[in-house]
């Protein structure tokens, strides 16, 4: 998607052909041009100001740092900006803007793997093989409600596919769009699915047609809005994300649905400078998000890693050569480990935690079915542009939850995002924490649950119960 410009702040001068920019200066002080080169490429930039930031400000300073302001988001004093010039982070402030492209550029690029296993695209009936909805009790949710149109559900992922019978009746359009330039796109092309399946996939299991042929999903009766944040390589770098974000908020959505972590880091650590500016711009639309009363629930990931201990991380940064390197307490999966955020974990048809789910006391709220990896059926059929497919993963699991979510909105539609959250906490059936969790027969623990049964590092809260969302 070839990346937008805008304007200048009217305080500034126009770029002039060369490539310089003359910055206006007050009365009485020394004249100062700034001399901006092109020698690209043309990178895009995360950029982060005080949240009292005018948009008249922010945008003179990119500009004076020798780069075009693409968004700025005055509502949470975050940018997206441009700029061919080498200098431009060195002017603006390294402490202050981060560029994915620019770190992968100066390593090995290499395209994401999918943390989500697709296994075969099988043909005929499909509702039969749903295991993970008689789990969580969604068919007999049904008889009582399938959801309402006044929920919408963003599906912040690769793009829906809205020619699928199972999904066209759901599907917002008008609500719809793309991220990958760092501000919203509305036209259809920057929405629908290009490369990958995965969020056709996801928006199936939240909200595919209760009509008897196909699959059902979780809450039928409610509306989703694509929102694509990952890119044709497979990245969600933090503007799409961010920019996800505010659409959500703009458009008064419910629930965003989030199966993914954040590139280029599995783990984003606040004590490193470019990390840093990372964390805060997703923090901050987070939290915008939460105001505007939409509800985030995000995966936790298909590591297998304790988030409340992770100790190191091998698999950063993800568009590059990945370092094994020490990470503690203030590095986090991004966005589930942050407040406000539904974080969830996946179980197999028993109620088990998935040998691949990453966990952590603190880090996880529920859990749900995401599937196992070790059998073809094992994992969760749903919606993809050609059909239908099993899929395995957290990304897998995150949909059933924001679907319960959306019917516990649908039934208490007052309710705040807030308090939402707090629901489907509440609904949540107990899980304790297994007694021998040997996943492969060796003797050895696969992994160490702690807590109790109430709430615990493997389940949170439990596992999500749809009819207990329409119930209760």
């Amino acid at each position: 998607m070839p990346l937008l410009h805008r304007a200048r702040a009217v305080a500034m001068s126009a770029l002039l052909a060369a490539g310089c920019l003359a910055v206006a200066m007050p009365a009485g002080a020394e004249p100062h041009v700034q001399t901006c080169i092109q020698p690209g490429p043309l990178l895009r930039y995360l950029v982060v100001f005080s949240q009292l930031t005018t948009p008249e400000v922010a945008n003179a300073e990119i500009a004076g740092a020798c780069g075009t302001a693409t968004v700025y988001y005055p509502e949470i004093g975050v940018a997206v900006a441009t700029s061919p010039d080498p200098s431009f982070l060195k002017l603006i402030g390294p402490q202050r803007a981060y560029s994915a492209q620019a770190e992968s550029l100066a390593k090995q690029a290499v395209k994401r793997k999918k943390d989500d296993t697709e296994l075969f695209r099988p043909s005929g009936a499909r509702s039969g093989e749903q295991w993970d909805m008689d789990l969580i009790k969604a068919p007999a949710a049904h008889e009582i409600s399938t959801g309402s149109k006044s929920v919408v559900v963003g599906v912040l992922d690769s793009g829906v596919d809205a020619r699928h019978p199972d999904l066209a009746g759901a599907l917002a359009p008008e609500l719809s769009a793309g991220c990958l330039s760092g501000k919203p796109d509305t036209s259809p092309s920057a929405w629908i699915p290009t490369t990958s399946a995965h969020g056709t996939h996801v928006a199936g299991t939240i909200a595919a047609a209760d009509d008897g042929r196909g699959i059902t999903g979780v809450a039928p009766g409610v509306r989703i809005a694509s929102v694509k944040v990952v890119d044709d390589d497979g990245f969600i770098y933090p503007e799409y994300a961010v920019c996800g974000f505010m659409w959500a908020a703009a458009q008064g959505m419910t629930i965003t649905n989030n199966s993914y972590f954040i590139d280029p880091y599995l783990f984003t650590c606040q004590s490193e400078p470019g990390q840093r500016v990372i964390y805060e711009a997703v923090r901050r639309a987070v939290d915008y998000a939460t105001s505007r009363n939409v509800l985030t629930v995000a995966a936790a990931g298909n590591n297998a890693a304790d988030l409340s201990r992770p100790g190191r991380d091998s698999l950063s940064p993800t568009n590059g050569d990945a370092q094994t390197r020490p990470v503690d307490s203030t590095c986090v999966v991004l966005p589930a480990q942050l407040k406000n955020v539904v974080g969830v974990s996946s179980v197999e048809s028993t109620k088990t935690k998935a040998g691949y789910s990453s966990y952590g006391l603190g880090a996880i709220d529920v859990t749900a079915p995401g599937g196992d990896t070790r059998t073809p059926t094992g994992c969760v059929l749903s919606t993809v542009p050609s059909g239908y497919d099993y899929s395995c993963g957290t990304s897998m699991a995150t949909p059933h939850v924001a679907g319960v979510a959306a019917l516990i909105a649908s039934t208490h539609p007052e309710t705040d995002a807030v308090s939402l959250g707090r629901m489907l906490n509440a609904q949540a059936e107990t899980l304790a924490c297994p007694a021998d969790y040997d996943l492969n027969g060796t003797g050895v623990q696969d992994a160490f649950c702690t807590g109790y049964s109430e709430y615990n590092s493997f389940y949170g809260h439990g596992l999500v119960d749809a009819l207990a969302a329409v119930t209760k």
